[in-house]
Order: structure tokens, then sequence, then C-alpha cells
């Protein structure tokens, strides 16, 4: 990954780099769920081998040091620091975390030359279940990023974290670690909605989890999901006054989709609502939401006041972003030009190649014609919509590049514009798939 190769000249000219945030992405679940099409990978049950007191497949120890000595967490019968041994759950094996550890630390050096003087704005560590990784783990991750790149005072640090793998100190373990935020994946609070997911926590666990959190973290979110299988309205709106009743900062509300690839869309659940039910929930999520005091400033994000998730918005906003680790994709930009990468999406294969500094499996610039579609997708989801200005700062173009889309969204009642904003109407946010692909080439 020579730098130089990205500094020749090019077609594009942007005045200035926009602002830089760091993804590092964890593989492994304690299982995959059903409608994810994440690049996420469940943990293997637990073999003899897995089990010996070598270590065997477990791999927790470095190479050659042995396996990590236990911590009291690690050992707890709750499941401890990995959460892989919860009652119930069935014994598994443990992924190489120590070893996926000295990959990302690889990979980060190796990307290191892309972004040399860059500040860090934010920090995203997703997955998978990033919460399978103990307290110890995060810290020493957060280390490793501290100890390489020059972090913007007052940084945002967000770790997803599943109810199923939640014990009582281990959300304060994070905070003390250096996380500011966390996100928490309940999806829903009805127990049947949740084994229809796929999900491995129930609604107790959920509630707990939130408690914690909310002890813990001055912010946080939770991640709900909505139009379920046989989901009524009803059933929506006492999963919005379960979540609600915990006050969150922030609150992401997803539609339940069938994507390619996954195991709903080989078999598809029984009993979705269909679009007349869906777009009512959707009605009922933004009504509830606002008399609550959160915001809607994201298609599918609400938040109160100071607590909108500034990771997200740089996605949004066609800033950069650098993402380390199995299938982690990066958006770099570069002053002739804007390059996305993607890493080795197999857990093994990436270990393998980045430990040999080798962790890009694709690396490609992305075409003018693109650029106006890529942007859009993102700055399009934002309910504030974005300055005319910033297209040309994030995409190195004209705005003429983008006139006669911006003309036609703005007859159809999809977009509003002055001379310095443009913004999806109501209409708009409705309709985003359609108001987005104007802007395609």
């Amino acid at each position: 990954m020579s730098v130089e190769r990205y500094l020749r000249p090019g077609t594009l000219q942007l005045g200035a780099l926009p602002p830089l945030a760091l993804y590092l992405h964890t593989p492994w679940c304690l299982k995959k769920c059903p409608y994810c099409d994440f690049n996420s990978h469940e943990v293997a049950p637990k073999t003899p081998a897995a089990s010996s007191p070598q270590g065997g497949a477990s791999g927790l120890g470095r190479p050659g040091a042995g396996l990590a000595p236990k911590t009291p967490a690690a050992s707890s019968p709750q499941g401890g620091a990995s959460g892989l041994g919860r009652p119930g759950a069935g014994a598994r094996s443990e992924p190489p975390l120590d070893r996926y550890l000295d990959a990302l630390t690889a990979d980060l050096e190796a990307a290191l030359p892309l972004v040399w003087g860059r500040p860090v704005a934010s920090v995203f560590i997703g997955g998978g279940t990033p919460s399978l990784f103990a307290p110890e783990h995060i810290d020493r991750l957060l280390g490793t990023v501290r100890a390489r790149l020059p972090l913007e005072p007052g940084l945002e640090v967000t770790l997803e974290a599943n109810p199923g793998t939640f014990e009582r100190a281990r959300f304060r373990g994070y905070r003390q670690a250096g996380v500011t935020r966390l996100s928490v994946g309940v999806q829903s609070f009805d127990d049947a909605k949740l084994e229809a997911l796929g999900r491995v926590h129930d609604a107790a666990q959920a509630h707990a989890a939130l408690a914690e959190a909310r002890a813990a973290f001055e912010t946080w979110n939770i991640d709900l999901m909505y139009a379920l299988p046989r989901q009524t309205v009803a059933h929506l709106e006492t999963d919005l006054d379960a979540a609600l009743a915990h006050a969150p900062p922030h609150l992401s509300v997803y539609h339940l989709t069938i994507e390619p690839n996954t195991l709903f869309a080989n078999a598809p659940p029984a009993g979705l609502p269909d679009d007349d039910a869906a777009s009512e929930m959707l009605d009922r999520i933004a009504s509830r939401t606002q008399e609550a005091g959160l915001d809607r400033y994201e298609v599918s994000a609400y938040a109160r006041a100071g607590h909108r998730c500034l990771h997200n918005l740089n996605y949004w906003r066609f800033g950069d972003y650098l993402g380390i680790g199995a299938g982690a994709h990066a958006k770099l930009s570069f002053p002739h030009r804007v390059v996305r990468q993607v890493r080795w999406r197999d857990p093994a294969t990436y270990m393998s190649r980045a430990l040999e500094g080798s962790a890009v499996s694709n690396d490609e610039e992305v075409p003018r014609a693109r650029l106006p579609f890529e942007f859009m997708l993102g700055a399009l989801r934002l309910r504030e919509g974005f300055e005319l200005s910033l297209f040309a700062e994030r995409t190195g173009l004209p705005l003429s590049a983008i006139a006669k889309p911006l003309e036609l969204a703005e007859a159809r009642g999809l977009v509003v514009r002055d001379l310095a904003r443009c913004r999806p109407t109501e209409r708009g946010f409705d309709f985003l798939s359609d108001l987005q692909a104007l802007f395609l080439p």
C-alpha cells in the first residue's frame, strides 16, 4: 500500500481532506442471526481438542506463550469475559482473540502511511459481537490505537454489545478501558420475537444490560427492529414502551429486511407485516420518539440533544474512515482521488494476511461518475440534509455534477433547497431509495 500511488495526479481536486474516523471490526458471534448479512462468524461448538489443557483450538494465548491467565471475570460461572459458556448455551470454543488483536495491530501499522498525521475524530468497535472481547482486550486494542494515531480531544469511542454477553462488571470495564459510548443490540423485548430473530438473549437479559449501560455510560444507544415476523402495531408499542422506559439518550430503529445470502433469504419467516402495517409502525416510532424528546436526525436514528452518534454522522457526510479487521471497509480521500478498500473477510485468512502485512483484499479508486451517488447515499439520510458546498469539498466535483438530478428531485417534492443547503422533505424520507437512485451514474 505505497502511498505514492494514491498521491499521483488525477482528475479530482479536493481542497481539504475530510474528518477521519476509525472502524475496528470483530468477526465472531455466539450465533449467526438469520437476518444478518454482516461479516460475522458463529463460534464453533467446543470439541475435546478445544477443551484440551494445552489450549487446543481456543488459541487465546499468543503463539508460544501458552494460554493467557484467566481473570476472575473470565472464570465467572455466568459466562465471564467471553460469554461463551453461559448456562444453557452449550459449551463453545473461544476464538483466537489475542492473535486477532495482533493482526489488528499489524493491519493498522501497515495502513499508517495512508493517514499519516491525520487526527482521528471517532472510533467505532463493531461486529460481530465486540462484547465477546473482555475489557482487558478492549483496553489493549485502544492502547494500540492511542500509541499509533493522533486522537481528537473528547474522542467518541463506541462499542457494540449484545445482552447475551452481558455481566455486571463488564460494561464498567469497557468504560475504564476508554469506551465512551455503548450501543446495545436489543432488537426486541418480546421473547417470542427474539426467538424468531435467532437472538441468544431474552427480554430479562436485555433489561439488565440496559440498566447497567445507563449506570456506566453518559451516552448509549438501544438498537431495535420493527416489521418482525408476526409483529403487530400493538406489539411494536410494547417494545417502544420498554425501550423508552430506560430513557435512552439515543435510539436506532431498523426495518427488518431480507438480505441476500442470509438464512432468511433462503427460508423467509412467516407472518412478515405488509407495507401498510410497516408504514403504520414507522409513524408510531416517529410519534413516540418525538413525544419522548428524541429528535429524528437520521432516517433510522433518534437522539436527545448532545447525543447524536458522531461516528455515523461522519459516514453520512462522506467523511473518511479507516476500516481495520476481517472484512472491514475503508474510504480514504487524497488530493486527487477517493479510494475504497476491503480487508480479507474470512477471519483465519485475514489474520494470516494481516500478520504478513497484506490485509487488504480489494483496493479501488471510486470512479468520478459514481461520486455523486456515493455522496448522496449518506447525505440524504440526514433530516437536516447537507450544505451544498460540502458536496464539492468532499467529492472534488463542481455542483453542476448534480444539478440535473437535484432539479428533478425538487420537482418531485423529494428535496427542498436554497442557495446554501439541500435537505430531504418528508416525502423524500419516505421514498429515500427512489431519491438516492436519481444520482446513480
